[in-house]
């Protein structure tokens, strides 16, 4: 793409979304690309795949191995859509590279040798990882975790919510694939907005504009129907086969969401008004790296089948600060579960919980735990088993028992994981189907960092 070169600046552009999170549907970007290159006027398509416990599983695996850390699924995502978005000048932009970006970049070279295609020119965005320069001591909390303890592990990884410069600054450069680390969900959409119609940064109005593109884009099919429907209430055609979003934008800002024709989903009122709201807590200021974006006078206007005009952003001053997930050392976490089905499955899932309980005493296990019956009282219900106490006697016949442990020491967990399986035999009726996972933990808290800490930049893969 190369920036303007080559485009008509005054034509719509089109951005769409293939993915909404780590573990979206890896068949999701072939139609959104096919409607992007039927137009014949390039484009953009954005990967939004890292969310705090995502980055902290990245970090995790780094640490195993000096070519892990990204995007499980990245060559499962690329491989369909690299030969058309090359062929026809969509850009890629992700922030798929999660806590290894380089990896990440290398693998799309990969990808592109092994399918024959020429090289692509690839941008790593570099300058989130910020673990020498956090303090954790001086530096403020997020007001969201500042309710926690001060964790007490060793500190892990630092990574700063990076704005979308350096995307737009890659992509000026002739980049056509930009991998990201942790950079603000927006930004992946308005770095390839401003590199296109070369906004001002200082234009806030724009700025603010191109950031709310990218809240809506940024879960996928969120804006589409996908975590929307209500059988009978709120119904969603097809949700088999949901088509993500495409914001079609001009010069000024203003845009129309959709969806490729064809798919299912849809694109109404409704679900841009629960998107637009989606994770806002203040409604006249939205921070994010590169804007603080102004709702309160957006308008919405149904202009077709699966079509909805969004113009109306307003933008003001950037935040001072930008917000830093730290990871940390934690503990070990297990669960296991065992079913029950029938008649009385209820009565004897209580007498499993009752039984495990005490075994852990017994054994003297004096490990954080909590105990569900998932089917009755899992979602609602307290650690200490409020509800459960008081459930009815109702006529469940398939129940599944739940123990989650966490402590710092595995072989207390183990342990305790150990006792459902000792319920094969031991405990009710007609048990069955253990099965159980213990996993090591990073705990994370967000803290917000001065703008001269973090060093935002790109540099062309070398691959």
């Amino acid at each position: 793409m190369g920036g303007k070169k080559g485009r008509d600046l005054s034509m719509t552009y089109r951005i769409g979304s293939g993915a909404g999170f780590s573990g979206d549907r890896v068949d999701a970007a072939g139609p959104v690309v096919s409607a992007i290159a039927a137009h014949g006027q390039g484009g953009a398509i954005i990967f939004e795949t890292i969310g705090e416990r995502t980055l902290a599983l990245g970090q995790l695996a780094r640490q195993q191995n000096d070519e892990a850390g990204y995007e499980p699924l990245l060559a499962d995502i690329v491989e369909p859509i690299l030969r058309p978005c090359l062929d026809h000048g969509i850009v890629v932009v992700g922030n798929f590279g999660c806590a290894n970006p380089h990896a990440a970049a290398r693998l799309i070279a990969d990808v592109a040798r092994r399918q024959g295609l020429r090289r692509p020119r690839i941008a790593v965005v570099e300058g989130d990882e910020i673990g020498d320069a956090i303090d954790t001591d001086r530096h403020e909390v997020w007001e969201g975790d500042r309710h926690l303890p001060r964790p007490h592990g060793q500190l892990l990884s630092a990574n700063a919510y990076l704005g979308a410069e350096a995307i737009a600054a890659a992509i000026r450069e002739g980049a056509e694939i930009v991998v990201t680390g942790r950079v603000a969900d927006p930004a992946l959409a308005l770095g390839p907005l401003v590199a296109h119609f070369g906004w001002d940064w200082d234009d806030l109005d724009r700025i603010a504009a191109g950031t709310l593109v990218g809240h809506l884009l940024e879960c996928g099919s969120q804006v589409t129907g996908g975590y929307f429907a209500d059988p009978g209430f709120k119904d969603v055609p097809s949700p088999e086969t949901i088509g993500f979003p495409i914001a079609e934008v001009e010069p000024d800002g203003s845009f129309v969401v959709t969806k490729p024709e064809g798919t299912g989903g849809l694109v109404d009122l409704r679900t841009v008004k629960e998107q637009i709201l989606y994770e806002i807590h203040d409604p006249a200021a939205y921070l994010t790296p590169d804007v603080t974006l102004d709702i309160t006078g957006v308008e919405i206007e149904d202009v077709g089948p699966d079509r909805v005009a969004v113009r109306g952003a307003r933008g003001h001053t950037r935040p001072d600060s930008l917000k830093a997930t730290v990871g940390f050392s934690g503990d070990w976490f297990g669960e296991a579960e065992i079913s029950f089905a029938g008649p009385n499955a209820l009565a004897r899932a209580k007498l499993a919980i009752e039984t495990l309980s005490k075994r852990l005493e017994l054994r003297g296990l004096d490990v954080r735990h909590r105990l569900d019956i998932i089917g009755a009282t899992s979602a609602f219900d307290s650690d200490e088993g409020a509800l459960r106490s008081s459930l009815p006697a109702l006529e469940l016949e398939d129940v599944r028992v739940r123990l989650a442990v966490r402590d710092d020491e595995r072989r207390r967990v183990e342990q305790s994981l150990q006792e459902m399986t000792a319920l094969y035999c031991c405990g009710p009726a007609a048990g069955g189907g253990v099965r159980s996972r213990i996993v090591p933990r990073i705990e994370t808290r967000s803290y917000l960092v001065p703008r001269d800490v973090v060093r935002p930049g790109f540099r062309m893969a070398t691959v």
